[in-house]
């Protein structure tokens, strides 16, 4: 070690149970649902979650990271040297960096941040515990890049961030060769787990309360093949809505190639699929899809979206669409800017395109100057605004059950209301009613108002349904309050307990 390196000497204690973690989670849902298994082998450790807000101020750093993003490099090394006078005046404090970034720099991380002690890839992150053991006990980082799968995630214990809504991955990896996407060097080939694992883990998620789930995958409906049935991810959704007690089901992120009319049917015949499909376009232009090695064409694309809103007339769909294409031409764009219009997506992530080191795309003629990629970007964010004003408009005066959840509404305090997801996924605010509701329990409203991005309910509640898993967030809360006085006082405390804080969690999209 040098004399510049921060790294501190270390104890030879392992860790004891007030020794604490913070897990910082950048990029998809995939990312995501490692951090939920990341806490939970760190829990499984002895570790305790740092509170909200500690910035850094924790035993144990753990960052899960994403290459899809420009800059994310970048990102990244800013966050560690951060933390390295931190580290300096915190003896024992271990630094991980795990995820999609790890994977592809492996080499470099320690290098460029020697005071980091453990990098791990996306195909071990059941390591984490034991790498940092051997770190803590050789006082030297430790690199450990598996190339193919080790253990598929959700064998992996867990820490969800929900006690009414879970993640349940699929499958991993992608067998698509998209040319702007890094993801499948860095994931690996596809890898479907077996249905009736899948199915055990929901039937046990949702008997400790969960009620709503989001079938994970790189390309969630080419599942299947692996065993080579084409008709396997509707038939695993359909076997979801055999599952009593699973009241919505979800998928992300499908692929406009696998999209075959068995899924719709499935979708529309299924009570507890939800109306909401996630669908990434990319472009409207063919010359540019076939640029991006995307197998479908816009006339493919918006037929199973015609064919969607037949089975299910209400459905929102969104999408993900990249501006400033190489080579893409104005010509090009306005095919985007057409299928928009076609389309009517309820909303759109929409990217600016930048180059991602190792992909084909980054070595493309054509390369757009920005200026050019970012006027086009905000004529496509106007009008996808005005049509998702327009389609939330058309909710107004509606009925809908919405599932109350934790951490949607930032003005909720203020405003005296609480926020909600609709079947088909829409945010709504609503008006707090008198009777006492939960994250994870069911309101009825009333749509009054629409805004481009989400509704509200400004009436009174008409109905609220209590439910078993506003009993396991009510649980979970109460469980977290009682580990916190043991905590932090140690003795009885006597009077009503102070409030905890509100529990927040999201994601990117990429």
């Amino acid at each position: 070690m040098s004399s510049s390196d921060p790294r501190p000497a270390v104890d030879d204690r392992s860790p004891d149970p007030t020794k604490t973690y913070e897990v910082r989670t950048y990029g998809c849902q995939m990312n995501v649902h490692d951090s939920e298994r990341l806490s939970g082998l760190l829990e499984g450790a002895g570790y305790v979650r740092a509170p909200e807000g500690s910035d850094g101020d924790a035993d144990v750093v753990v960052f899960n990271t994403c290459a899809v993003r420009e800059n994310a490099d970048n990102k990244l090394y800013g966050n560690l040297g951060r933390l390295a006078p931190m580290k300096t005046q915190r003896p024992g404090m271990q630094i991980a960096v795990g995820g999609c970034l790890a994977q592809k720099d492996r080499d470099t991380i320690v290098k460029k941040a020697p005071w980091v002690d453990v990098v791990f890839g996306t195909h071990n992150i059941g390591k984490l515990p034991v790498l940092l053991e051997r770190a803590r006990v050789q006082e030297d980082a430790q690199v450990e890049i598996a190339e193919s799968l080790e253990a598929f995630p959700s064998t992996l214990p867990t820490r969800r961030e929900s006690a009414y809504a879970a993640w349940v991955s699929i499958s991993v990896g992608c067998n698509n060769t998209c040319t702007f996407c890094i993801v499948p060097a860095l994931r690996g080939k596809e890898k479907d787990r077996r249905t009736g694992d899948i199915l055990a883990e929901i039937e046990a998620l949702v008997g400790e309360g969960v009620s709503e789930i989001t079938l994970l995958g790189q390309n969630v409906n080419a599942y299947g093949s692996d065993i080579g049935d084409r008709e396997a991810f509707s038939k695993l959704l359909r076997a979801c809505g055999g599952i009593d007690g699973l009241e919505r089901v979800r998928f992300t992120s499908p692929h406009p190639r696998d999209f075959t009319d068995d899924v719709i049917a499935a979708m529309a015949e299924t009570p507890n699929v939800m109306p909401q499909l996630h669908m990434p376009m990319q472009s409207g232009s063919d010359a540019i899809l076939k640029a991006m090695r995307r197998s479908y064409r816009q006339e493919r694309f918006l037929g199973i979206i015609d064919k969607v809103r037949a089975a299910m007339p209400d459905a929102a769909i969104s999408t993900d669409i990249i501006v400033g294409f190489p080579g893409e031409t104005e010509e090009d764009f306005e095919q985007t800017m057409h299928a928009v219009r076609e389309a009517r997506f309820a909303n759109a992530f929409t990217f600016q395109y930048s180059k991602r080191p190792g992909t084909p795309a980054a070595t493309m003629e054509g390369q757009i100057p920005k200026e050019v990629v970012q006027a086009r970007y905000e004529r496509l964010v106007a009008l996808q605004e005005e049509i998702s004003w327009e389609e939330n408009k058309k909710q107004v005066g509606r009925t809908v059950d919405l599932m109350v959840a934790e951490g949607e509404g930032r003005k909720n305090g203020a405003t005296h209301r609480l926020s909600g997801r609709a079947p088909d996924n829409r945010l709504v605010h609503f008006t707090k009613p008198e009777a006492e509701v939960r994250p994870g329990d069911v309101v009825t409203v009333a749509i009054t108002y629409a805004a481009p991005h989400h509704l509200l309910a400004e009436g009174d509640v008409l109905n609220v349904r209590r439910t078993r898993a506003g009993d396991a967030w009510e649980k979970r809360n109460q469980e977290e309050q009682d580990k916190k006085q043991g905590v932090l006082l140690g003795l009885p405390k006597i009077g009503v307990p102070e409030p905890l804080p509100v529990v927040t969690g999201g994601c990117a999209v990429d």
